[in-house]
């Protein structure tokens, strides 16, 4: 499977970019109900080094109630995962589950497209909130 993501690059370091990717999704109705330091946790468990990258777990509470009435499976995928990863000192590279991908997992229900194109613009304007903000490069699909 390929485009699974949705994508910016953002030149404002790892830090403040976290920051402004919760203000962004919030901005968007998107609450963080997990978070996940990969860095942290692959330095305990396997003791190895990566750049600072952390899954933020978004979800939108209107928008998985739709989606679990439609298809209650759906709530494996859930919430839908915004990981935010360094890219080098003032590079950070935010990508997005997207869910056109989680419909295509359901059997393209028309319900479940309907709920899942909001996700996306939503999802979508929160990139490109990133990207105006600092006037940097997308690479957010069309």
């Amino acid at each position: 499977m390929t485009g699974y993501t949705l994508t910016t690059t953002i030149h404002k370091p790892y830090q403040e970019t976290v920051e402004a990717v919760r203000a962004a999704l919030a901005d968007q109705g998107f609450g963080i109900l997990t978070e996940i330091d990969l860095r942290a946790t692959l330095k305990t468990k396997l003791d190895v080094d990566v750049e600072p990258q952390v899954i933020l777990g978004a979800c939108r509470p209107q928008l998985a109630h739709q989606a679990i009435e439609v298809e209650p499976s759906i709530a494996a995928v859930l919430p839908c995962n915004v990981v935010v990863r360094a890219a080098g000192d003032v590079t950070t590279v935010v990508e997005a589950f997207d869910p056109d991908a989680m419909t295509a997992l359901a059997g393209n229900s028309q319900a479940l497209r309907t709920v899942a194109a909001d996700a996306k613009r939503r999802l979508n304007a929160a990139l490109a909130a990133l990207t105006q903000e600092n006037c940097w490069s997308s690479t957010l699909p069309a």
